[in-house]
């Protein structure tokens, strides 16, 4: 992807006071929205949590890093800002962004943002306090409930009750609009409900912690819009306390909820529903911590996702924001300790790959790769493919979550088939990071096999 270059001239986000909604104010019960989570952070953490807020700043100046609406976003929620750093990345974001928008909204151009990214373009805008009653806005609202409808209708259509994406991206084109106030499909919205009642948010057969927290603050937010009928309103706060409940209990021993990244949109969900007096809110926070500590947290878009709960903010802040009176103070030069960077070490290190595709009983792929200490999954797939590239071939997806294995050895994933390239540490474990992040150890042996989800 090429870069836009950047503006000579850029100008900080227009100060606009929100129009369209007016929440209620945070109570210690109830499903109202605020800051609710009431873990006192300890100081020892206040320096971890600035570092976290730098690195983000760093990564928006990065040029080489792919642009990701999200990490503006939580640039905006922090308490900290480098205003100027923060309008130069939003003027990267419109030249990517908004031209697209301009064109015909039935166009279909292949370059056009999914829901997803979309959706997060949308939620920068309002985190900038951006006037979206222009014709650009109404046009990027008008291409986002475009999109909507198109998923609305793959899941009626097929029959199997899924979107063209997935009910995540689903969930977030939702939460999306409900932050900007406008008014969102009745059908678009029973969609989502039923697929919360028949327990659609999984993957891999198991649930999706980070679909079912993203519906519950798409539920959450649309509870509060007053723009929608009695009946309605029921039911969408029937399936906030469903989707609540369903992430309470997915909380593990360590007080992750389900796994360590899927926890900073579980806690943003606990932040914005209320739970203030329920003790595995700060037991998820202690969590987080403790990774961020730990420098678990490597990845962008979970780093980005992070950091407005260690705020004590969900997304849902963000339609109240009012872009005044804030502190101009993050600097770059920031001491923190360790950084994104991995130094590769001297030490070669063994890892077994192997792939699979079920129903076949053989094994398509299975040597021994050599790599220094500190390679990633993805530099052992690379080695692969330069010590034989007849036996072993992949391709991979840019996505704000990293690179995505679509296809190896020819065989491509696909959203039809409902089919994806899972990575599993020997013999079943699922990896909870994607090929640029997981660091394998030595004598590991990694499967890449052919799964349905």
């Amino acid at each position: 992807m090429s870069w836009p270059s950047q503006s000579s001239s850029v100008h900080l986000p227009a100060l606009l006071k929100p129009k369209q909604l007016t929440f209620p104010t945070q109570t210690t019960g109830g499903n109202q929205f605020g800051s609710s989570c009431p873990v006192e952070i300890p100081r020892g953490n206040s320096a971890l949590i600035k570092c976290l807020n730098t690195e983000l700043l760093r990564l928006s100046q990065d040029l080489t890093e792919e642009l990701n609406p999200s990490v503006y976003v939580a640039l905006r929620l922090s308490a900290d800002h480098s205003l100027e750093k923060e309008a130069q990345y939003l003027q990267r974001l419109k030249n990517v962004f908004q031209p697209s928008a301009s064109s015909s909204v039935a166009g279909g151009q292949q370059k056009q943002p999914n829901t997803g990214r979309l959706a997060l373009y949308l939620l920068a805008l309002r985190a900038a306090c951006q006037d979206m009653e222009t014709l650009m806005g109404r046009q990027l609202v008008t291409r986002l409930k475009y999109h909507l409808h198109k998923e609305k209708e793959q899941i009626a259509f097929k029959g199997n009750g899924r979107p063209i994406t997935s009910y995540y991206q689903y969930s977030l084109g939702v939460l999306a609009l409900c932050v900007h106030g406008k008014k969102i499909d009745t059908h678009v919205i029973q969609k989502l409900l039923n697929a919360e009642k028949h327990n659609k948010f999984t993957h891999g057969g198991k649930l999706s912690v980070d679909t079912k927290a993203m519906a519950g603050l798409a539920f959450a937010c649309l509870e509060q819009a007053n723009l929608y009928e009695p009946r309605l309103v029921a039911a969408i706060s029937l399936a906030v306390q469903r989707v609540t409940d369903r992430i309470l209990q997915a909380q593990t021993t360590k007080g992750t909820f389900g796994n360590i990244f899927s926890s900073p949109l579980a806690v943003q969900l606990l932040i914005a529903t209320g739970m203030s007096k329920k003790p595995e809110c700060p037991k998820g926070m202690d969590a987080l911590l403790g990774s961020l500590e730990q420098g678990h947290f490597q990845n962008p878009m979970i780093m980005s996702q992070l950091l407005p709960v260690l705020d004590g903010k969900s997304y849902l802040d963000i339609a109240t924001m009012e872009c005044r009176a804030e502190q101009d103070t993050l600097e770059l030069d920031t001491k923190c300790p360790g950084s994104r960077t991995v130094i590769l070490g001297t030490k070669m290190i063994t890892v077994q790959l192997a792939v699979e595709h079920p129903p076949s009983p053989e094994t398509l792929y299975n040597h021994s790769i050599q790599v220094p200490s500190g390679s990633s999954l993805q530099d052992v797939l690379r080695t692969a493919v330069e010590q034989g590239p007849e036996q072993f071939t992949y391709e991979t997806q840019n996505t704000l979550h990293g690179p995505l294995l679509t296809a190896v050895m020819g065989v491509k994933a696909s959203n039809g088939e409902r089919r994806y390239w899972q990575l599993l540490q020997a013999p079943a474990t699922s990896l909870q990071k994607g090929i640029s992040d997981y660091q394998p150890q030595d004598g590991e042996s990694i499967i890449l096999k052919f799964s349905p989800w």
